[in-house]
């Protein structure tokens, strides 16, 4: 829970308001499997309360620093995670403004755990070929541009650039005290001492200097950093399990109610270590990194889950049942399946709706926990804008039209 103290009068509560609306609103426009997600935005007189996902893992630069030995491909695939974040917020038209380690956390304390980019209080929505003037970051992270006060997107570029070289050498490329390290930003020189990167590569070094172009105009762009060659190189590569993709292919053949509860489950009740594993399995398909799976991702032989599927049947039905997946799961019809859908669509069934989490799921409509869910509970819990919905749940699981209780 992220706690945002109201002001009492004036300006500053005005503000105040402004920044965690507006922070609201962009997270919820955001579904991607390295950024942390919202659930619900709650106030009372005092606060307003930002209600995320819960991340038990260490901050990047703590796992950095307990980790016996950091090799160039586990760099690469932390950078990977990152970029992919950042792409996805710049497709959106976001730009973050405070990147940086501390709002880098792992979910959980698993070795292989992934990263999640948190604190999107400094971020903003930005047009095509807008110019930002407002100052926003840490001296350590913060773009030159951004101190000149004319940049756009591509501060977060540099801001990356930055941590990928303290990964590898474990010191920033701009050090000293407040002052001197905003001057040194301002001039944009910094060398790779050859005592600490003699042993790392001319790609990885290459990266850098393209991320880290003091002129944001010929700075490479995030989609450009996740392409590059050091990055791809490194980049994780291993066949999709089938079991995930057949469970996708399964899963809109129920009915709207249950992908719906399907859905909700998934996205408010599954634990980070199950996610995790759907997780990898997303990693694999998603070859940019931005966050969405189009069929080309499976088609094109970017990765092997179609030949691991054509062993078993052959190449039209392998086509078939790519078509097939799209054509439930993309509901709008923008030829995209995100982060959320593919999570929801790709767990087992059996598992996610067993018992306990239906319970769970069924308390958190019964508002006042008498043990029936009625029009006005689902309507306060989902913002009162489902009327059919509610209808179609009535005549799906309801017999006497009024309310629903646990065992219906």
């Amino acid at each position: 829970m992220k706690q945002v103290r109201k002001e009492n009068a004036g300006q500053q509560f005005q503000e105040n308001e402004k920044n965690t609306l507006l922070e609201a609103n962009i997270l919820k426009e955001l579904d991607h499997p390295n950024i942390f997600k919202l659930h619900e935005l709650f106030q009372d007189e005092k606060n307003y309360y930002l209600i995320t996902e819960y991340l038990e893992g260490e901050e990047l630069f703590d796992k950095i620093t307990n980790l016996k030995h950091l090799t160039e491909k586990m760099a690469a695939d932390y950078m990977r995670q990152i970029l992919g974040a950042v792409v996805h917020c710049h497709e959106k038209k976001i730009v973050h403004r405070d990147l940086k380690p501390e709002n880098i956390i792992f979910s959980s304390k698993k070795p292989n755990s992934n990263l999640k980019i948190i604190d999107f209080g400094s971020s903003c929505k930005i047009e095509n070929n807008q110019f930002l003037t407002k100052k926003c970051g840490v001296p350590y992270f913060i773009a030159p541009e951004i101190l000149k006060r004319n940049y756009n997107e591509k501060c977060d570029v540099w801001s990356c650039g930055v941590i990928l070289y303290i990964m590898l050498c474990g010191y920033p490329p701009f050090g000293g005290e407040y002052k001197e390290i905003l001057q040194k930003v301002e001039i944009g020189k910094y060398e790779f001492d050859y005592e600490d990167w003699d042993t790392i590569s001319n790609d990885a070094k290459n990266l850098i200097n393209k991320m880290l172009t003091m002129d944001f105009t010929k700075r490479i762009s995030a989609q450009e950093a996740l392409n590059d060659p050091w990055i791809q190189k490194n980049a994780p590569i291993a066949p999709c399990k089938l079991e995930a993709i057949k469970n996708l292919n399964s899963f809109f053949c129920k009915n709207k109610v249950r992908a719906a509860l399907m859905q909700f489950i998934s996205t408010n009740l599954m634990t980070n270590e199950e996610k995790e594993v759907l997780l990898q399995e997303f990693r694999k398909i998603d070859k940019d990194g931005n966050g969405q799976i189009n069929k080309e991702d499976l088609i094109l032989g970017k990765h092997k889950i179609i030949i691991v599927y054509m062993q078993q049947y052959n190449d039209i039905k392998a086509n078939q049942m790519v078509d097939q997946i799209f054509e439930k799961l993309d509901t709008n019809k923008s030829g995209i399946v995100d982060y959320t859908e593919f999570i929801t669509a790709a767990v087992d069934e059996e598992k996610l709706l067993n018992k306990f989490r239906l319970r769970q799921a069924f308390s958190m409509f019964d508002l006042n926990g008498d043990g029936y869910i009625n029009e006005d509970d689902f309507k306060e819990f989902s913002g009162g804008n489902n009327e059919n919905f509610w209808n179609e749940l009535l005549a799906l699981c309801d017999s006497n039209g009024r309310w629903l209780d646990f065992l219906k």
